[in-house]
């Protein structure tokens, strides 16, 4: 990584898009209420974040890899993120996205926006079918916060440089651990405990909280 003015790390559901693609892909696998009602509790911080992913996740058993594209094609960045990512990138912010989603819907998103940085959580696939397991290392709340502070250290950044984004209670430590924390229309659990939110679902309301765009 070259060097850089600054870093921030955004969530990706229901932060740079409107859609949780968990949600999306229950819907194709024809269970879509049963994952949502999961999806919504643990975003709002009342179960396990690894424990609910995985339960989530094996609902998706069967899905041909097909899918991903039929839900990348239905999800919707947030009101002026892509403008929003190009004023950072401009002003030497280097961005990235740490998800708790999935690799192949995060790593096209990051590609489109011309992100070099991301991390997500892998689904295992046999055969052109998800197996309803995860592979890998889960990005659970704390990999979100290590994630960050690793990306940090290898751009010789101070904390003061660094901004987090993000809306669910898997995003709290990531939050915490940045020089500035967004809770960008975040649940009641972020809004408690962090003091920057942006409450109006468009990213340029961000802008007026980033001191280091000078």
């Amino acid at each position: 990584m070259s060097q850089v003015k600054g870093l921030c790390v955004m969530d990706v559901d229901g932060t740079l898009i409107l859609e949780e693609v968990i949600d999306l892909l229950g819907r194709e696998a024809g269970c879509e209420e049963e994952i949502s009602l999961i999806t919504s509790r643990a975003m709002r911080g009342e179960l396990d974040f690894e424990r609910s992913l995985r339960d989530r996740v094996s609902f998706l058993e069967g899905l041909p890899i097909s899918a991903f594209d039929k839900v990348f094609n239905s999800i919707h960045l947030t009101p002026n993120a892509q403008e929003f990512i190009s004023i950072l990138q401009k002003n030497g912010i280097l961005v990235g996205l740490v998800s708790g989603g999935f690799t192949p819907i995060v790593e096209r998103l990051a590609k489109s926006l011309g992100i070099a940085c991301f991390s997500a959580n892998q689904l295992e696939v046999k055969g052109g079918f998800l197996t309803g397991k995860l592979v890998g290392q889960i990005i659970s709340p704390e990999v979100k916060k290590e994630t960050l502070e690793q990306w940090r250290k290898e751009l010789k950044l101070s904390k003061e440089r660094t901004i987090a984004i993000g809306d669910g209670a898997n995003d709290l430590f990531m939050l915490k651990s940045a020089g500035l924390g967004i809770a960008f229309c975040g649940k009641e659990v972020l809004k408690k405990e962090i003091p920057n939110h942006v409450d109006k679902r468009d990213f340029l309301e961000v802008l007026p909280l980033i001191d280091c765009l000078e």
